[in-house]
């Protein structure tokens, strides 16, 4: 799923800061374009923001002085390097000007802290007992935020919310249409949990939300045709770039690839087809050999990927007969699925994250050799295949993206 509204959009939207323009009409387009520059690409000399952006010194002296008075960058003297003449400052976004992030799953609530700059400040998991309703996600993130509401005072300036959630979601309202492991049916979510916190808040499907954040944080930085994977207790879903713009469909939906066909003879799945790539590969049958419930990604890793640098043996080795036979099936399963995708899309790149990062960290040889054998002619010979390099911190950086970008596309005009 991606990044989407129930409308077709008039363009897509790439993802990367715009050329600058020198005509002062057009003010506030440079401070979005330097901003942008800044939390994307992190602290930059006043010299390197002038050759990327395309504008002259005394401009970007002007834009970055009137971000500081904004609140949004600051400036720090450089360190020597000793070459002759003073110095250009170095200039940073603001990392204490922060959007809350939630993200909503079918055995826990993620509530997150992020600053510009993708700068992860707190992350909390408040696990639940059973699949939460809209309105128990809405306590639960409200009684969060309550309990570290004198430190975000003391100490951030919120922008908003960012709701990263799990299934078809109308982000022009925040209306999730149909988040089927969480129960939920035409929901208003953004309302009443902007209504409870008091900040403006968007909604939009998880893995779009992803797919941004690993394209500009992570390993997919600078790959225009990229598909990315994140499976989840609550299935797997999928975002797709094409020439640096995320896939959107005619309704805003593309990018289903949880409920691709990779099985006829399979399990039914929740949307009334059998051998979903959801249900073949799949969080819920991993744990089941593992004998556990429910594990957080780094508690998966552990089990799977061991680090002890005594072992000499491979993660694979290390395991155990039956957990090997199932991790070595969904990744022959996954197999497929990639294979399918690559004559589909022909992307540069494949990112897997969430418990698929964990699958590939397994054994990422049999993966991709699996998934050269499957593909169409040598189509598969030259894709890239990649674990989520933000793992844990993927979902909760694409929902921040999401409450940032009204305040990226208008630095001067937003109130907060």
């Amino acid at each position: 799923m991606t990044l989407a509204g129930t409308s077709r959009p008039s363009a897509p939207r790439q993802l990367a800061a715009g050329v600058g323009n020198s005509n002062d009409q057009t003010r506030r387009h440079n401070l979005s374009t330097i901003l942008t520059m800044l939390h994307h690409g992190g602290a930059q000399t006043r010299a390197q923001l002038t050759r990327r952006s395309g504008l002259n010194r005394s401009t970007i002296g002007a834009l970055v002085t009137e971000l500081a008075d904004l609140g949004l960058a600051y400036e720090t003297e450089p360190h020597d390097s000793g070459l002759v003449g003073r110095p250009s400052p170095i200039v940073h976004a603001n990392e204490k000007v922060v959007a809350i992030t939630v993200n909503p799953d079918v055995d826990a609530i993620t509530i997150g802290v992020v600053g510009l700059g993708a700068e992860l400040h707190k992350r909390i998991r408040f696990e639940t007992a059973s699949v939460p309703t809209v309105r128990e996600a809405v306590n639960v993130v409200t009684a969060v935020v309550a309990g570290m509401q004198s430190e975000l005072e003391a100490q951030f300036r919120v922008v908003g919310v960012g709701i990263a959630i799990p299934g078809l979601v109308n982000s022009n309202d925040g209306t999730v249409l149909l988040a089927p492991h969480l129960g939920w049916h035409d929901e208003s979510v953004a309302g009443p949990m902007g209504d409870a916190l008091g900040y403006p808040a968007r909604a939009a499907n998880d893995a779009g939300l992803a797919t941004v954040a690993e394209s500009l944080f992570g390993s997919g930085r600078g790959v225009s045709d990229l598909v990315y994977l994140n499976g989840s207790a609550s299935g797997i879903g999928g975002g797709v770039l094409v020439g640096g713009s995320m896939l959107r469909g005619a309704e805003g939906f593309a990018g289903e690839l949880g409920h691709t066909l990779v099985n006829s003879a399979g399990i039914r799945c929740h949307c009334g087809k059998v051998g979903c790539l959801e249900t073949e590969v799949n969080l819920g049958r991993l744990l089941a050999v593992l004998g556990r419930d429910s594990l957080e990604l780094d508690e998966l890793d552990a089990l799977l990927v061991p680090t002890d640098p005594a072992v000499t043996a491979t993660p694979a080795d290390q395991l155990t007969p039956d957990v090997r036979a199932e991790v070595d099936r969904q990744l022959d399963v996954l197999a497929l699925a990639i294979g399918n995708f690559i004559s589909v899309f022909n992307p540069e790149s494949f990112v897997l994250g969430g418990f698929l990062g964990s699958l590939f960290a397994v054994n990422p040889e049999r993966l991709r050799a699996a998934v050269k054998s499957v593909s169409f002619g040598t189509l598969g010979d030259s894709v890239r295949i990649d674990r989520a390099q933000l793992r844990s911190r993927l979902l909760t950086i694409g929902a921040a993206e999401l409450a940032f970008a009204e305040l990226l596309a208008d630095p001067a005009g937003t109130s907060f």
